[in-house]
């Protein structure tokens, strides 16, 4: 079955009373080490047509995300905020990826996106954006937008590759756990690695026992 091609279709609507809309998703959430990630992207009503190849990140070769993220980026504004594994341990997920959405709405701010005036998509049925923000914004909650909607699938898009950048650049720092190719996530090898070596300064020790 050929992956979804999500469309503009919810932004639209949106687009009606809103000058903008930010689509915002996570990466990492489930992973045992580094950070999660959000990904943001803000669009406006005149973007244009979707990149050809933009699908939901989690179907998509390594390759084709690779290809697809610039064209993405030159699409719309976008940031990726992050939340350190040492923050999730201290915090706990939640809280850590709140705080990970409002780093990535700063760098929306910080590049000319005025974000209060915009509506903001998230993936998913939980609102774990608004508690971290210290202004009221207008968050609208779609289960499957990172498959349905293309402003969602463009800004986990954008945080998965950078996330999977990161992860690959610590594989050099921190060896023989796999990061290159599992990207922190719960692998059979990743799971050998931890018990042979112990964890590393990126693990998340709460997620280990």
């Amino acid at each position: 079955m050929m992956p979804a091609v999500p469309t503009l279709e919810l932004e639209r609507e949106l687009w009606a009373d809103a000058s903008l809309v930010i689509g915002m998703d996570e990466v990492g959430r489930g992973a045992l080490a580094g950070p999660v990630s959000v990904g943001a992207l803000a669009l406006g009503a005149d973007c244009g047509p979707t990149p050809e190849h933009l699908r939901d990140s989690k179907t998509m070769t390594v390759l084709r995300r690779t290809a697809t993220a610039p064209l993405v980026r030159s699409w719309g504004v976008s940031a990726v905020g992050h939340a350190t594994n040492e923050e999730i341990d201290r915090l706990g997920i939640q809280v850590a990826l709140g705080l990970a959405g409002r780093r990535a709405l700063v760098g929306l701010h910080e590049a000319g996106i005025d974000v209060p005036r915009a509506a903001i998509l998230l993936d998913g049925t939980h609102d774990w954006l608004a508690p971290a923000l210290r202004a009221p914004v207008r968050t609208i909650l779609r289960a499957k937008a990172d498959r349905d909607c293309a402003s969602v699938s463009g800004a986990a898009l954008v945080a998965k590759v950078e996330r999977d950048g990161r992860m690959v650049e610590a594989d050099g720092v921190h060896p023989g756990y796999g990061w290159h190719s599992n990207k922190g996530y719960g692998s059979a090898a990743h799971l050998s690695a931890i018990a042979e070596l112990g964890p590393s300064a990126l693990h998340r020790r709460t997620w280990l026992h």
